[in-house]
């Protein structure tokens, strides 16, 4: 059972995140000329808490699977490859993010 410090983080993070969820919807609306309603954003944001928390939870299992007590961007790269667009632009992102070797210096 969780505790009321839990509950009370969890309420903290699911209004920011109906927060950011209302500016995105707003921005959007505002831009093609239509209203959402308070319910529609209100359902938006628990569709998105429910995929964030099995998303958490797949991402925790890869990485106890594999002997780790952190994530990985494996652990990532696994849980995108049902969604052939998510894995090319994740993959896009990783390769943008990797060091670069530096080219050994040539003497003259």
């Amino acid at each position: 059972m969780p505790s009321k410090e839990d509950e009370a983080l969890e309420e903290r993070l699911k209004a920011a995140l109906w927060f950011a969820i209302g500016k995105i919807v707003d921005e959007e609306t505002l831009e093609i000329g239509v209203n959402a309603t308070p319910q529609f954003i209100g359902a938006l944001t628990e569709m998105v808490w429910a995929q964030i928390e099995s998303i958490s939870q797949d991402l925790e299992s890869f990485s106890k699977h594999a002997g780790r007590t952190t994530i990985a961007t494996d652990d990532v790269m696994l849980l995108s490859r049902r969604n052939e667009g998510l894995q090319e632009v994740l993959e896009h992102h990783l390769k943008t993010l990797q060091p670069t070797k530096p080219k050994a210096a040539t003497r003259r």
